[in-house]
């Protein structure tokens, strides 16, 4: 409390727990582990704060070991949608009234939560039902969650607290940050746990009612976030969790008259698809529905002749290979020079010869599997299509196996065709695509990064002169809105580099910033004035005397 006016606690990034043996998160962490692989869960739709179980189901599945049985999720009907949006408007005028203080304190809570008596439930879930490793759930549904929740609050407190500078004697400027009219969708992604926390989260903390649509291979963790929530204090129908399909969603929930938004993160496909979907409905609509999308990428890399080496090898296989390639930041497409190649290849490969892959109950490994059987076929056919390619070869990797888990080893692609197939196309999986550059053609080389791809998430470059990062940074600024100087280009930390990218990835509205949350409000002028003037007529309509 300042001057009589609340102040939210200032938010700090919450520590990643390093798991190393003998120490008690890691203790904490397998029995939570435990836990999970020895239970089996019922998962049903969430409406208005009541459980809906219907006739058509889903086994949950772990990608890393397919006999490991999670239990199942209940898919929302139709029928079951419509209900959401019914219950959600329903909610919209006492959630919208409520001061934003009372709904911050709801949110402060789940962060404190997260960080404390869930955040080994809610890593199990990640690291089971989406094949996280240990360190990667941490830093995912510990972490960056707990800060997206603390960081929201004082965005939203900024937001509120911005006013007009000037209000003149007599007259008294302000604004009112109003919720959207209508409902808000979120759909969210099976790669990050913070992501599917932070897009039904951040349009209700300003007032939004939800409808939430997780991905079906992140319904474990998403179902207890969502219980999380319940118990941290939000009013019943704010956030309706409905695991339902895409046709059944788009039909029902994006063509409705209400629809306010749609807040995404998955695939550029999908995403064009609402797109075009709402613009063929748009006379439909009370309001013009707000579009906020995170959607692909194909991240690359560019390296310098006098960069630190041992540095770039380190940054390439972080970057490609954590989480099996399946972040929307990861490296996909790296140019060397020609001068360096050799050194730079013998340090990536002593690296990439020292991971280890499987299960993500052990604790050692690096990599686990792919998320499931469609991402497994369709990284597998780029690897094939590398494998019969005359201006390709596999330098290490190419082997993968789903006998008991969807597992690929990580893969280096060498090219000579600075187009070629896998150098173009978002794959999301642990496939690197190397391309070799004549140190002279620099210039040409960066004009090539930025034309290859239609992509603008992330990218990174190394390099030690000023002028040529300088150089590099200046003819890439559009191939990417997440940028990176002699680091990998994932790992965007909330509070620190507001995330989101353009072109084919996305509206580029920085989720983790006061940007994402300004699109989640409609904004209303006042002027009141206290003696206002009683004739019409202005001075310079008197006659002269």
């Amino acid at each position: 409390m300042a001057n009589g006016i609340f102040v939210p606690p200032p938010p700090k990034n919450e520590t990643v727990k390093s798991y190393a043996p003998g120490s008690i998160e890691r203790k904490l962490q397998k029995q939570a582990l435990d836990e999970i692989c020895s239970s089996q869960i019922d998962i049903p739709v969430i409406i208005g704060g009541k459980e809906y179980r219907t006739n058509q189901t889903a086994e949950l599945k772990s990608p890393s070991n397919h006999s490991r049985k999670l239990g199942h999720y209940h898919i929302a009907s139709p029928e079951l949608v419509e209900l959401a949006i019914e219950t959600s408007l329903k909610a919209r005028e006492k959630w919208a009234a409520l001061p934003w203080q009372e709904r911050a304190a709801i949110f402060l809570k789940a962060a404190e939560m997260i960080s404390s008596s869930w955040r080994y439930k809610l890593n199990a879930a990640t690291m089971i039902g989406q094949g996280k490793t240990v360190y990667q759930a941490e830093i995912d549904a510990a972490c960056e969650l707990t800060d997206f929740l603390n960081f929201n609050v004082k965005y939203m407190h900024e937001i509120y607290s911005e006013q007009p500078p000037i209000s003149p004697k007599g007259v008294w400027n302000r604004l009112e940050y109003l919720p959207l009219e209508g409902f808000v969708v979120a759909i969210t992604p099976f790669n990050f746990t913070a992501i599917a926390g932070n897009l039904p989260t951040s349009p209700a903390m300003l007032g939004n009612v939800i409808l939430w649509k997780p991905a079906s291979t992140s319904i474990l963790s998403s179902y207890y976030f969502m219980k999380l929530l319940m118990d941290a204090g939000l009013p019943d129908g704010v956030i309706n969790f409905i695991p339902c399909s895409g046709a059944t969603l788009s039909k029902v929930a994006i063509e409705h008259v209400s629809m306010a938004g749609v807040h995404f993160t998955g695939s550029t496909e999908t995403f064009g698809h609402i797109w075009k979907t709402i613009g063929e409905n748009i006379r439909k609509y009370w309001i013009y529905p707000r579009l906020v999308g995170e959607t692909g990428g194909k991240d690359f890399l560019i390296a310098h002749n006098d960069c630190d080496i041992q540095a770039l090898a380190t940054a390439c296989v972080r970057g490609a290979f954590e989480y099996q390639g399946q972040k929307c930041s990861a490296l996909s497409r790296a140019y060397f020079p020609k001068s360096q190649w050799n050194e730079i290849w013998t340090a990536m490969l002593k690296m990439i010869k020292e991971i280890k892959m499987g299960d993500v109950t052990d604790f050692t490994n690096f990599m686990s599997a792919v998320i499931d059987k469609n991402s497994f076929a369709n990284i597998k056919s780029y690897i094939d299509f590398a494998r019969d390619a005359s201006d390709a070869e596999i330098l290490c990797g190419g082997n993968y196996d789903d006998s008991k888990g969807y597992y690929i080893e990580p893969t280096v692609i060498l090219t000579s065709n600075p187009r070629f197939k896998t150098m173009a196309e978002e794959i999301f999986g642990p496939v690197l695509t190397c391309y070799i550059y004549d140190d002279e053609k620099l210039d040409e080389t960066l004009t090539l990064i930025d034309k290859t791809s239609p992509y603008a998430l992330t990218g990174a470059i190394f390099a030690k002169n000023r002028n040529v990062i300088n150089k590099m940074a200046r003819a890439l600024e559009h191939a990417a809105g997440n940028f990176y100087i002699n680091d990998k280009p994932t790992g965007a930390v909330v509070g620190q580099q507001p995330f989101g990218g353009s072109r084919a990835s996305g509206t580029n509205d920085k989720a983790g910033s006061k940007i994402n949350l300004l699109r989640w409000v409609t904004i209303r002028t006042l002027k009141e004035t206290f003696e206002p003037p009683v004739d019409f007529r202005y001075p310079h309509m008197k006659e002269e005397v």
